[in-house]
């Protein structure tokens, strides 16, 4: 496209060129030497020359400029032509127009009335018909617009130009933020995993820590009672394996699946495991909510769970879930060791990463008292759900 541009300057500058060669080559070839013709041939010189100080083909753009300079030298000499009928040099200005119609800018409409007028100044010293001075104007006219259409053409190739140089520009971005979208994304989806098999895993395995002390203990005063517990040990990995499968199923397909009935389950399964006394209180009509809030409400029980006993040795828990109109609202209780200075860990860290990125707030509190209470707040807001089975 570049190329075509430069052709078409090119082709415009050679035509000029070849307009003023021509007339140059005929004031000197023509007549003896006089103060006439070495007045013509500088004129001539001078139209052909000054103007290009303000236009050049990839190099000088001032258009009105040349313009103005072409029609005060060139113009001028082509009166000066037709005026004087003896003028070996006889000139027309169809090249010139064309070439200022070409250039043609804004700033320098004025130029299409000028070049019509110009037969007009002779006119009446010829003795012209009107006829014949429209005439010379009309085609006058009429290489000027061949040289506009020529500019429009030459923009058409640049703006063109100009849009593919765009576009591979923004291919060129795009390309590299998509790579960084999908660094990015990998990056999200392995924390991700990370927190749900810290999450799951942590309580599946503090759950079969404390089952297996308990069995190692009853090994030589209660045999029969152990075996019976590493037996429902062995169906805990076996359920344990079975939600690890369900998990990554649920990541992939995103199903919906009743909150309170995985949290019942939860609940019943880590009373079996670790005989601590736990209540619940959870709402009588469920919400329909999305996977990753429904997995956040789940992580948080677990890890509030495996906390209580491995860190505040607790014999009681109190879990209470319930909905208000925009919030699901999440308690876990313990009468645990309260807890001293209250840092987070990376369980409690990807615990809070998580409510929030949902737009939820966790909260955690520990104080002394009879007995001392140590709870796990949690609040997650709902958009645009509806109970649970309703349209």
């Amino acid at each position: 496209m570049k190329k075509i541009l430069s052709f078409m300057d090119w082709g415009i500058f050679a035509l000029r060129l070849y307009h003023y060669i021509l007339l140059l080559s005929r004031a000197l070839a023509v007549g003896e030497f006089s103060n006439q013709k070495l007045l013509n041939v500088i004129w001539l010189s001078l139209a052909l020359v000054v103007p290009l100080l303000f236009w050049f083909p990839g190099r000088r753009m001032n258009k009105v400029w040349f313009c103005i300079l072409e029609l005060l030298l060139g113009g001028s000499y082509y009166v000066n032509s037709v005026i004087h009928p003896d003028l070996t040099s006889k000139a027309d200005y169809l090249l010139p127009s064309l070439t200022m119609g070409y250039l043609l800018t804004k700033q320098s409409l004025w130029i299409v009335p000028v070049v019509v007028s110009i037969p007009f100044s002779f006119q009446s010293y010829l003795r012209l018909s009107w006829e014949q001075t429209l005439s010379i104007g009309t085609d006058n006219l009429l290489f000027c617009f061949i040289g506009i259409w020529a500019s429009f053409v030459a923009n058409a190739y640049y703006q063109k130009n100009e849009l593919v140089a765009e576009v591979e520009q923004q291919n060129k971005l795009l390309t590299h933020y998509t790579a960084e979208i999908e660094k990015m994304t990998l990056l999200e989806e392995r924390n991700r995993m990370s927190k749900e098999l810290h999450d799951t895993l942590g309580h599946s395995f503090i759950s079969l820590i404390l089952s297996l002390d308990a069995s190692i203990a009853l090994m030589d005063s209660k045999p029969a009672e152990a075996k019976d517990r590493l037996i429902r040990l062995r169906t805990l990995a076996e359920k344990n394996l079975d939600e690890m499968r369900n998990i990554v199923h649920e990541m992939g397909e995103e199903e919906e699946s009743s909150l309170i009935r995985q949290v019942e389950s939860l609940v019943a399964r880590f009373r079996e495991h670790t005989g601590t006394a736990l209540t619940m209180s959870l709402p009588e009509t469920e919400r329909s909510i999305r996977f990753e809030v429904r997995q956040a409400i789940l992580r948080v029980i677990q890890e509030s769970f495996t906390n209580a006993l491995k860190h505040g040795k607790a014999s009681q828990l109190h879990l209470e879930l319930r909905f208000s109109e925009s919030n699901l609202q999440l308690s876990v209780r313990n009468n645990g060791k309260p807890i001293d200075k209250l840092n987070y860990g990376f369980g409690l860290t990807t615990m809070e990463h998580r409510v929030e990125r949902l737009g939820g707030r966790l909260h955690l509190s520990s104080g002394e008292g009879t007995p001392a209470i140590t709870e796990v707040r949690c609040e997650i807001p709902l958009k645009g759900v509806m109970p649970h089975g309703e349209d």
